[in-house]
């Protein structure tokens, strides 16, 4: 085949992916979606324009070049540092998990496919993995909270080195016959290796890049981009289908580093992934022969629906017991598994093999591994923002700036309520002592807009700031203000100096005085210790101000409705009036209702006048 020719489709595909990303970003759907419909509309199935028979034996170099690049990012993009209250959770998923849902699609399979048992163990290990790839978009674009977008992420990075390994020892009992210590040598020894080579390539190229000599950050990227390929094919050739392990600890120590050219690696592997993801699965999609998908029918539809339904749950919520996750946390990540490159490249892989040595179902088990991403893919993608809203687990975007002991506790309480928060200060022990709370935390001047910009202030709904510092608080509301068009609802500060507090005033800029406030709590209590009880909340407790919209609420008297014991309704704001709450008071529209409760008390009234 003229290399011309070979190059003019590379090419074309590129195109066709920058095509996927720009109807992605208009739709909102995820890019893998487009990059399918695109791959079988140019195959040989429909328009014949692209054959990826043409590339020969280039095609698995091409597959394996794109996972190697596609799963180092996802575990570049992972920080320990950032995860630690949840990594027994990403444990459990990667082990139990796993094997749940391997155990659960290959009885499912065989019970309504009626294929031979092994067969049935190749796909339900090749479906054990969730596609990072597609993952990683829908929780960043949805912004759900750091908790289960970590778990999430995390997940899909680990889930595919395990899947592999699975369904290479899977694939070797099929071909081979390997049983028993036979077996579980073949595991131990591929996961031996790929831990091995991932740890020696992370710690390297960490101690090396910020020990080093002074590289430039173009150097930075090409050194970790040719120790990515090399560790690869090292760790495939000590221990073949154990690279894929190798990249994604090697990927997940860099992340979790501190590096100074992390940013740099991170903006070049995007773009780099991007191609990449383009490239594999155009050329996988255009494989895809419908008469597979027919001969597998109705029945190959069920298995994957149940997959969705059932076996995903399952895995989810037995992984995830007594995990710090909310039910509809465990609800939310139970739906969000969607199949990826790695089972459709792997499964493809695989198939040529047995075609090769003669064993029939080779082209069955592309095609279900196929439904499988296609219908997963696009349930994930089409639904994932309705079932978000439904579960509420999309919170508010916080930055709290001053990580002293008031941003400590108050990140801390925002974090109980499951908003996403920042935390931004210019001490590194203060940063280091919230990291350890598995909150997150920027090291930096908040005054520097590119510190603000890493913190996420462009995507913020509110940003408090609460240093012992009167100056860097109105300089960092001002910047919020005139930079990224804060509103006055929108900025709280804290203000030390009681004769500051005009200043932040003058600006509209909400704000408190702790002396203030402690002299007034403190007047409260002398002679009034009953009053004052009621308002005592302790660290368990919650303030809330919700705006009345339950049609069911509207209309009726405080004292009609059913609250929880442990709350109670202190004021009303109506337009410009505040109005003390009692039994007697009827709520309306648009109400503004402060709530105090105990527990989570206040977060059910809030429920209710909300719905």
């Amino acid at each position: 085949m003229d290399s011309i020719y070979l190059l003019q489709m590379v090419v074309s595909v590129l195109i066709l992916g920058l095509l996927a990303r720009s109807l992605s970003i208009h739709f909102k759907i995820p890019v893998i979606v487009f990059l399918l419909i695109e791959g079988v509309l140019i195959g040989p199935e429909m328009f014949n324009l692209l054959d990826p028979s043409v590339f020969g034996d280039g095609l698995t170099a091409i597959v394996s070049f794109s996972v190697a690049i596609i799963v180092f990012d996802g575990g570049l993009h992972i920080d320990f540092r950032h995860i630690r209250t949840i990594q027994k959770s990403v444990l459990k998923l990667t082990t139990i998990g796993v094997l749940i849902t391997f155990i659960g699609a290959t009885l499912l399979t065989y019970l309504f496919l009626g294929v031979n048992f092994e067969l049935a163990a190749l796909f339900g290990a090749l479906v054990t993995a969730t596609g990072p790839t597609v993952i990683t978009p829908i929780v960043r674009g949805l912004r759900v909270n750091h908790k289960v977008s970590k778990v999430l992420e995390l997940e899909g990075v680990l889930n595919d080195a395990a899947s592999v390994i699975l369904a290479a020892m899977v694939f070797e009992w099929i071909v081979s016959q390997l049983s028993g210590m036979e077996a579980i040598g073949f595991i131990v020894y591929r996961l031996f290796i790929g831990i091995l080579m991932g740890a020696i390539s992370g710690v390297a190229l960490d101690r090396f890049l910020t020990k080093g000599p002074v590289l430039t950050e173009q150097t930075a990227r090409l050194i970790t981009l040719a120790l990515v390929l090399a560790t690869y094919i090292v760790s495939e050739s000590f221990g073949n289908e154990s690279g894929i392990l190798a990249v994604a600890l090697f990927g997940i120590i860099m992340g979790t580093s501190k590096t100074p050219y992390k940013r740099a690696i991170k903006e070049f592997k995007s773009d780099l992934v991007f191609m990449m993801l383009s490239l594999i699965f155009i050329l996988l999609a255009a494989m895809l022969k419908f008469d597979d998908i027919a001969q597998i029918g109705l029945g190959g539809v069920a298995v994957v629906l149940l997959l969705v339904v059932l076996v995903r749950p399952i895995a989810v919520f037995v992984s995830a017991k007594g995990a710090r996750l909310r039910t509809e946390e465990k609800l939310f990540i139970s739906f969000i598994g969607p199949r990826g490159v790695v089972p459709a490249s792997v499964a493809t892989y695989f198939a040529l093999k047995l075609d090769l040595l003669e064993i029939a179902g080779g082209q069955m088990l592309v095609g279900l591994v196929f439904l499988t991403v296609i219908i997963t893919v696009v349930m994930t993608g089409t639904l994932s923002k309705y079932v978000a809203n439904l579960l509420g687990v999309i919170p508010m975007e916080i930055i709290i700036v001053g990580g002293g002991e008031v941003g400590r506790i108050l990140a801390e309480r925002f974090e109980k309520r499951g908003e996403n928060v920042v935390v931004v200060d210019t001490s590194d022990e203060n940063c280091q002592k919230l990291l350890k709370l598995g909150i997150r935390a920027v090291h930096g001047d908040a005054g520097d807009i590119n510190v603000l910009k890493k913190a996420g202030i462009e995507n913020a709904k509110y940003l408090v700031t609460t240093t012992d510092q009167d100056n860097t608080n109105l300089l960092v509301c001002q910047i919020a203000k005139s930079k990224f068009g804060f509103k006055e609802e929108q900025l709280v500060a804290r203000v030390n100096n009681i004769d500051n507090m005009h200043a932040f005033w003058d600006l509209e800029i909400r704000s408190m005085s702790p002396a203030m406030t402690t002299a007034l709590v403190l007047d409260n209590m002398v002679g009034r210790p009953n009053m004052f009880s009621m308002c005592e909340v302790g660290d368990e407790g919650d303030i809330l101000e919700v705006k009345v919209t339950n049609p069911k609420v509207v209309g009726k008297a405080i004292k009609e409705l059913s609250f929880p014991e442990k709350s109670l309704l202190m004021m009303v704001r109506r337009g410009d009036q505040s109005i003390i709450a009692h039994g007697n008071l009827v709520l309306e529209f648009d109400d503004m209702v402060t709530v105090i409760g105990e527990g989570d008390a206040a977060k059910v009234v809030s429920d209710i006048l909300l719905k």
